[in-house]
């Protein structure tokens, strides 16, 4: 007889374990589907291009970031941990897949850039710590089941400096990922490859940040040297400064 559940995290990996096998995308043990998906490098997956989302490039240009300590989640082939490199970020990028890591690794070279990767769970306490003035995420949030965001979310609060930044790309709810309630998840036992958002369920996950700029990643052609598919949101918050006593030193945005 099994008695042992005393604390969230035992919560969150008994609700790891409702799924069916093999419908793990977000723990440790879903490297090896991650490394058969980047295996052939030659599949026309669009995020396998050597190009960096058009909405980091564009919160660099408009000066919504500036340089400083950034971390890369769900890193992929590094190319986005490789652009802001390339503009004056340290980084650190981490995913869970080796093959992946590798990828990255073999750009990071070519290029000359000096980037720190680590293959592994984001979530676990060997995690890259921070703190980091960006957390940078394009397409690892909407591959996680309703119950990992508290983990995402405490992440986020524990590696993002005050004032930092929180860059997400993820599923445009009419346009890409699955639209089903929270719940119905668990009684699928999958995600049907991914969850799809609204803005008003981002405003209301992301509540404790101030919300910088949310709108669709804007398609970008075959010959652009940025990424951008419109069925992504775009979103940018910020992580607001706090006095001693709990409260936000800032106003959030309407």
């Amino acid at each position: 007889m099994d008695r042992n559940i005393r604390s969230v995290d035992d919560v969150l990996k008994l609700m790891d374990n409702l799924f069916a096998p093999g419908a793990d995308r977000w723990t440790s043990g879903a490297g090896a589907w991650w490394d058969g998906f980047y295996a052939d490098r030659s599949k026309p997956v669009p995020f396998f291009v050597a190009k960096p989302d058009e909405s980091l490039v564009s919160y660099l240009d408009r000066g919504l970031i500036a340089p400083g300590r950034a971390l890369d989640l769900g890193c992929g082939p590094g190319r986005n941990a490789l652009h802001l490199a390339s503009r004056g970020f340290e980084v650190d990028a981490v995913d869970l897949s080796p093959e992946a890591i590798a990828w990255a690794e073999e750009r990071a070279r070519e290029a000359g850039a000096d980037i720190r990767f680590h293959r592994g769970d984001a979530f676990a306490e060997d995690a890259p710590a921070g703190p980091y003035d960006l957390v940078h995420d394009s397409g690892c949030f909407h591959h996680l089941p309703p119950h990992r965001r508290v983990s995402y979310l405490a992440l986020v609060e524990r590696v993002l400096a005050p004032g930092g930044h929180l860059s997400l790309s993820c599923f445009a709810s009419g346009a890409m990922g699955s639209e089903l309630p929270d719940a119905d998840f668990y009684r699928e036992a999958g995600l049907q490859g991914g969850l799809a958002y609204t803005p008003e369920s981002l405003r209301w996950i992301f509540s404790e940040l101030t919300e910088v700029e949310l709108r669709r990643m804007r398609d970008e052609p075959a010959d652009s040297p940025r990424f951008g598919e419109e069925f992504l949101w775009a979103a940018l918050f910020r992580k607001t400064d706090k006095d001693v006593s709990g409260r936000t030193g800032h106003a959030p945005t309407q």
